[in-house]
Formats: C-alpha cells, sequence, structure tokens
C-alpha cells in the first residue's frame, strides 16, 4: 500500500463507484412503490461497496483492510442477488444493463479477491 495514496487510487474503489452509478441508472425504472423497498436496499448495497474499501484502506492496518474487503465482497454478492430478485419479478427491462452490472459486480469481486490475497501475504 506504499504507492497508493488515497483510496481513490485503488481500481477496486473506483470500480465500485461505477458500479454504483450503474445501479442507480437502473433502479430508476422500478415501480414508484418499489421505492423504498427493494429498490432502496440494491441502492444500498451498491454503495456498501466502494464504503467498505474506503473504509478498511482508512483502518491503516492490512488486518482490518482485509477484513472490511471482505465485507465489500459479501455486499456485491448480496448486491447481485437483489437484482436476480428484482430482474424476475420484472423490475428491470434494460438486459443489456442488467448484464453490464452483472459483469461489473464478477470483475469486483476477482479484483476484491485478489487484492485480498496480496494483503494476507
Amino acid at each position: 500500500m506504499n504507492e497508493i495514496k488515497s483510496y481513490k487510487d485503488l481500481l477496486i474503489w473506483q470500480k465500485g463507484i461505477s458500479i454504483v452509478k450503474l445501479v442507480y441508472q437502473i433502479v430508476k425504472a422500478f415501480p414508484q412503490d418499489e421505492i423504498y423497498a427493494l429498490s432502496n436496499q440494491i441502492k444500498r448495497a451498491s454503495v456498501s461497496v466502494p464504503s467498505n474499501i474506503a473504509e478498511g484502506y482508512g483502518r491503516n492496518t492490512d488486518k482490518s483492510f482485509s477484513y472490511f474487503l471482505d465485507i465489500a465482497r459479501g455486499s456485491l454478492f448480496e448486491l447481485e442477488t437483489q437484482l436476480v430478485i428484482a430482474k424476475e419479478l420484472g423490475f428491470i427491462t434494460d438486459d443489456e444493463l442488467f448484464q453490464e452490472i452483472l459483469i461489473q459486480i464478477e470483475e469486483e469481486s476477482k479484483m476484491i479477491n485478489s487484492f485480498s490475497k496480496k494483503l494476507k501475504s
């Protein structure tokens, strides 16, 4: 972490922010009565990913950072599950955007796994 001056320099944080933007774009089309239900949960899970990466970085120890990366990865799986539910319920109609978010989630998960392994070694 010596060459990294800020959590904002981390590609895993940057990708997390990209996912948040895609998520906010896709939930705009949700039914109005979902604005405080599944839509809110999806947005919260997406925001949790880069937030936990930033918080872990700020804890200043590899052990703490690794712990928060595990939380971020869990939030990714939660987000993916919630998006699949929304798709199954017919709330997501933009298949292209849905697939793009799933691809981004998979890439982010792999990146976090790799980064976490480097921290632990």
